[in-house]
């Protein structure tokens, strides 16, 4: 099999849509499955490969680092049909993803796609949900010549299904608990970033609108006086709302900027609690990479990540925006050693039953099922 993926956000982005293709492709390398990337110019392009054709482009202003490119398409159409492949997949509704569905077609080539972000959600965060009826107009043109839709989580399968979306499959997210994982030195974290006081909790994400991180410090500030002496936290994360957040933070608030790797990972296994009020995701990576470092999640009871949270087991759901709710959350498990460390015991479990190998497997059985109907259809 020999697949092309054409996206607008490829590593090193530090987003889902990314970092998801990113492991993808280096399985595909495990698998010896040839496969062809065409994506935007990253941050500085420090990563190259013969796999990767790029191009210029600039930030997509709802979503600085989802990219939309200037694609060369007689450049496009050259290599696609000098590499030959079984199927095309299209990961994200901008430029380049429109090069990959009109060269499906030109090119008789199996087309499936995936969706990853709830950009409709997105809109209410910049006032501009006027839009609503035109984006969803476009998603569904965008999206009709798909064979098959790959959406992450059951709830984003819902919400397309009410939107009118057909052919819709679950593509799920693993992670890698090898580099996630609860033992690491947790005392080398607390030296590197300062912390002496006795818990820590944190947050991983863009620092947005739509994560909702305002909702974070109203929490951080609503805490009762006595725990929040004990208190300490570390965002990690960059983005339009950085320095708004900053000078508007508690003491006891630190920003990292974004990590990745090893790094991450061990600020991760060092937290005591992933806060995390973004509700806006289609599946929520970073609480399955907290629940695979033994750190219990505080949530929303919204998209994606109602699917990754069993309630009273992993972690806790709250209600979007609600302070209280998360405080309450918060104070339930700081109050309670051993349920907060039976909690990071189960999220750990779970974790390590969410294997990227079997998510992948399936999904190229998928491809396969695609490319074997268009043979069928071909020769009748």
């Amino acid at each position: 099999m020999k697949i092309a993926i054409f996206t607008d956000t490829f590593h090193p982005d530090i987003n889902g849509v990314a970092r998801t293709l990113k492991q993808f492709t280096n399985y595909l390398d495990t698998q010896n499955i040839s496969y062809k990337v065409f994506a935007p110019d990253s941050y500085g392009n420090e990563y190259v490969s013969n796999n990767i054709t790029r191009f210029k482009s600039f930030s997509f202003f709802l979503y600085p680092e989802c990219r939309l490119a200037f694609p060369s398409f007689f450049k496009i159409k050259a290599e696609l049909q000098d590499f030959s492949p079984d199927i095309i997949h299209v990961a994200t509704p901008f430029n380049i993803g429109l090069c990959g569905i009109y060269l499906a077609k030109k090119l008789n080539i199996p087309l499936v796609g995936s969706y990853h972000t709830d950009f409709d959600y997105y809109l209410k965060f910049y006032n501009l949900q006027f839009l609503s009826r035109i984006l969803w107009k476009y998603m569904h043109w965008f999206h009709r010549p798909f064979k098959k839709i790959f959406v992450p989580s059951n709830e984003t399968l819902l919400q397309l299904n009410r939107q009118g979306f057909a052919n819709l499959k679950i593509w799920s997210r693993g992670v890698d608990c090898q580099l996630f994982h609860p033992f690491y030195d947790t005392k080398t974290v607390r030296e590197q970033y300062g912390l002496s006081k006795k818990y820590l909790l944190t947050y991983v994400g863009r620092l947005a609108p739509e994560k909702d991180v305002n909702t974070l410090l109203a929490v951080a500030k609503t805490l009762p006086a006595e725990i929040n002496e004990q208190i300490e936290w570390l965002i990690i994360g960059d983005g339009p709302q950085r320095e708004e957040l900053q000078n508007g933070a508690p003491l006891n608030m630190s920003f990292t900027g974004y990590l990745t790797g090893e790094q991450l990972a061990k600020v991760y296994a060092a937290s005591d609690l992933f806060i995390f009020p973004s509700p806006t995701e289609t599946f929520g990576n970073v609480v399955l990479e907290a629940l695979a470092s033994g750190t219990p999640a505080i949530t929303v009871n919204s998209g994606g990540v109602k699917s990754i949270i069993s309630v009273g087991v992993t972690g806790y759901l709250c209600e979007p925006g609600n302070v209280q709710e998360f405080v309450h959350s918060i104070l339930q498990l700081l109050e309670n050693d051993s349920l907060r460390k039976q909690m990071g015991l189960e999220g750990r479990n779970y974790a390590l039953s969410q294997t990227w190998d079997h998510i992948f497997s399936n999904l190229l059985w998928h491809y396969t099922d695609v490319i074997e109907e268009r043979k069928i259809q071909k020769y009748a």
